[in-house]
This record gives C-alpha cells, structure tokens and sequence, in this order.
C-alpha cells in the first residue's frame, strides 16, 4: 500500500524502538517515549511521561507496552490477597495510577489510537473513560514469529490487523508448543526476563506500519 502522505507517529510506552522504526522504514515520522532511554541509542526517542506529548498533532497513537499490572486479569488475585509486603491500599491505588494511563492514551486528541494490552479484569474496565472490548486479540505466529503469546490491540480509527506469513501452531504441550511459550516458561524473575516480557514483536510491528500506515512515497515531504 502506497501512503498518500507521511504519517506523524507517537509510539508510547517503548523503548527498544521496535514499532518506531517499522513506521520509520517505510517514510513515516515517527518518534518513541518512555521513562527509559532508547536501547538503541536513537535520536527519535523522548524520555520522558508520553501524556505530555499527546496534544502536539501527532497522526496516530501506539502505545505499546503500558505498564499493566493491576489492569491485567491475571493480577486480579493480588487487589484480594496481596503479595507479601504489600497492602491492599497499595494495590488498588496502583489500578486506579494504571486505569488513569490507560484511559489518558484511550480518550487521547488522536485520530488513530492502538493501546496494546492484555484482558483486563472488570475493576479495571469500570475505571477506563470510554472503555471499549478490544478489537481484536493477535497472535506473533499470525505474522511469522514461532511464539505464543496473545496480544490485545484496543482499536480507534484503526482497522484490525490481517495475519501476514501465518504460521502452523505447534500443540502447545509438545516440546515443539513449550518452545513456543518460551516467554511465559521462563523461570524466575530477574533484571532481564522483563525487558524481554515487554518487548514488541518485529513481524507485529512490521504488519502495524505496513497496513496503518503503507510505503511513503519518496516525493512526498517528511511530516513537520
């Protein structure tokens, strides 16, 4: 798909750059935010709170990896019975902090909004302004990548995304299916094993910028 001009592009919450430079690749302005600086060390990076940047004219919204914890349906047992060394009180003022984002990149003054994030629980859909299902759930063996892992993409202005180089899933018990499930397999809880948790998946990012945005035409002026 051709693009009739370059798209101004806000990727929040992302630091490896993944979905900045699957939009860059292909003609468009886009610029990644997050509190941690770019791992790639690029220059189209803000660190920085992406709320504060939601009103500067961007084109579309992706947020890729908001902090989601407390929103998330597999955290619903801690907002009962708190991990040791936490309280409740602590608890549900993290889901109010995570529903309060959520909810800034939802409603935000943005034509085009993907919020990524799994299913929620129903404390926190009650807490989002405007809370809508989302539109559809993605998988990265849709799109090429040998890994398990669902992914929820909340849509505005957006059509949903078409699989792109599907793969044939393996049985997920198999040795084949356990390899596939490698992210939520891995054992223990360090330093390292969060940064690949969050990290966005490449033929994901590449399907986004390819069917949201297509291939500028060299002709055409940058975004301002």
């Amino acid at each position: 798909m051709m693009a009739d001009k370059p798209l101004k592009v806000l990727v929040a919450c992302e630091f490896s750059g993944t979905v900045r430079n699957a939009f860059n690749a292909l003609g468009h302005d886009a610029w990644s935010c997050d509190i941690l600086p770019a791992e790639d060390g690029s220059n189209r990076h803000i660190v920085g709170d992406a709320r504060d940047l939601l009103n500067d004219g961007w084109d579309l919204l992706m947020v890729a990896h908001p902090p989601c914890t407390r929103l998330c349906l597999s955290g619903l047992r801690w907002l009962h019975t708190p991990p040791p060394g936490r309280t409740l009180e602590s608890m549900w003022a993290e889901l109010d902090e995570g529903a309060e984002l959520f909810s800034a990149f939802w409603n935000a003054p943005i034509e085009r909004v993907c919020v990524e994030n799994p299913k929620m629980h129903r404390h926190a859909k009650a807490r989002i302004r405007n809370y809508q299902e989302p539109t559809q759930f993605v998988q990265p063996w849709w799109f090429g990548e040998p890994v398990f892992k669902a992914t929820g993409l909340y849509l505005r202005g957006l059509p949903a995304l078409t699989p792109v180089d599907p793969l044939t899933p393996p049985v997920q018990k198999s040795e084949e299916g356990k390899a596939w499930s490698k992210i939520h397999r891995a054992s223990g809880w360090n330093k390292d094993r969060w940064r690949e948790r969050v990290r966005f998946f490449p033929g994901i990012a590449n399907a986004m910028a390819a069917q949201w945005g297509g291939l500028v035409d060299d002709s055409l002026p940058m975004a301002a």
